[in-house]
């Protein structure tokens, strides 16, 4: 995000649009006009310095004739990493760097944790009840917390660029994995369903709606070209990424959904999601939605065997935010 201000009044005001161009700084320059000239820009992340799709926005911060610029964060982007503001400081633009620093950290997350490491950020999602459940040993999981939490799941939803499942959730709940909030813009969130074997039937909503939601079936090598091309028929892009310990190896598929752009990933299901995620260490994430009802043993646990055999093992996540949703909860953790 950008802001401009002149003499104590916003004068412009831009973010980096869909696709991630245009970006934040010359959407608001471009409201600002003339009224940029001698005026502060805020921004969030250190203004790009290198010919990309767009010319570099410290070139056009310096066109402009802004005064000063107030960043929060260094873009770690090797091409930019310092020399956007040595650019606008030879310009003899004033800048000032590490305002809200943790904040724009946490903002940007993902778009870090992809240049640094070729990965996204990872949201592990679980809905269960007091003693950890997520569907009784029918798989019956509808719905186990209440309709302001699965509100919050949507919203949920929409922070995120793709949405993960395995083919097991799309045998047993038929997911549109679309945001469905009332009043909210659509966005297009990549839907991956990761499906080693082929489970999940092209008859599934998911495939059903592939022409219009996009959506990526994640799977092992070696299926003949006549078991994939109904999927692909029905609009999926289909992937083979290498196997791992009981089905696909994970760290490859977050690695390809990477390279396309996805920098914020949701899983969202189910047990053999969550203990794969949980084993390769990829889950940076916690949304945890507990509601008030005990199922007992012979449900199905939030996560299979990781397995664990000590407690120095285990994975740990420190608590960072938590609140009520009707009479559910949502615990959100950070991994330590």
């Amino acid at each position: 995000g950008c802001v401009v201000v002149r003499d104590g009044r916003v004068v412009g005001r831009g973010w980096t649009q869909p696709g991630g161009r245009p970006h934040a700084e010359t959407e608001a320059l471009r409201r600002a006009g003339e009224l940029a000239r001698g005026a502060t820009a805020y921004v969030t992340l250190e203004p790009c310095s290198h010919f990309g799709r767009t010319p570099p926005c410290c070139n056009a911060l310096i066109a402009a004739g802004v005064a000063r610029v107030v960043c929060a964060m260094r873009d770690p982007d090797p091409r930019v990493d310092g020399r956007g503001f040595a650019m606008l400081r030879a310009a003899g633009i004033a800048v000032e760097e590490g305002l809200l620093e943790a904040e724009a950290q946490a903002l940007n997350a993902g778009f870090a944790r992809r240049i640094r490491e070729g990965l996204p950020v990872v949201t592990l999602k679980l809905a269960t009840t007091l003693d950890g459940r997520i569907a009784t040993k029918s798989n019956e999981s509808k719905w186990i917390t209440g309709p302001a939490a699965r509100r919050e799941a949507h919203a949920l939803r929409a922070r995120h660029d793709a949405i993960l499942v395995g083919s097991g959730t799309v045998i047993d709940d038929d997911p549109d994995l679309t945001c469905r909030l009332p009043g909210a813009a659509p966005t297009p969130i990549l839907r991956v369903v990761a499906d080693a074997r082929l489970r999940a039937p092209v008859t599934a909503r998911l495939f059903a709606t592939a022409a219009i939601h996009p959506t990526l079936l994640a799977t092992a090598p070696g299926h003949p070209p006549a078991a994939l091309a109904p999927y692909q028929a029905a609009g999926a892009e289909v992937v083979t990424v290498p196997r791992g310990e009981g089905g696909l190896a994970f760290r490859p598929l977050l690695a390809r959904l990477a390279q396309r752009g996805v920098t914020r990933l949701l899983a969202e299901g189910g047990a053999g999601i969550a203990a794969a995620l949980l084993r390769e260490g990829l889950v940076d994430r916690l949304a945890w939605f507990h509601a008030p009802a005990v199922m007992g043993g012979d449900g199905i646990p939030a996560a299979y065997p990781l397995p664990v055999e000590a407690l120095a093992a285990m994975p740990r996540f420190r608590r960072v935010a938590s609140r009520p949703l009707g009479d559910d909860w949502l615990t959100e953790f950070e991994r330590t």
